[in-house]
């Protein structure tokens, strides 16, 4: 999910590049909180920051309902970093290495206890 439809549509262009299946593009926290519901995906890459909305709380709404792996994006980690000490973060701007890495970190990464 991304506020910026350029950055968004980039993005998933990246990622059907790299293999992977995009089913949605989110610009705001309610539009993800449905289409996570809907389609259930194995992995969201989230920007802190939408349009509408914040991608920290519509995550914690997703995973009320079930671990997906996910990792945030920000241009400022550093913020994100004092709320969600032990999330997958990608700080923007980003190459594709840094992106592989971090969908990595947050594929292996197992749900809280």
């Amino acid at each position: 999910m991304d506020d910026d439809p350029m950055i968004g549509t980039l993005l998933a262009s990246m990622l059907e590049t790299l293999g992977h299946n995009v089913c949605a593009i989110a610009a705001t926290e309610a539009a993800a909180v449905a289409y996570a519901a809907q389609h259930k995906p194995s992995l969201m890459i989230v920007d802190v920051w939408l349009g509408v909305g914040s991608g920290l709380t519509a995550m914690t709404q997703i995973l009320q309902y079930g671990f997906i792996p996910h990792l945030f994006m920000s241009g400022n980690i550093t913020k994100v970093r004092l709320q969600r000490p032990d999330a997958v973060l990608l700080e923007k701007p980003f190459k594709e290495p840094a992106l592989i890495h971090a969908i990595q970190m947050a594929i292996n990464r197992s749900p809280a206890p």
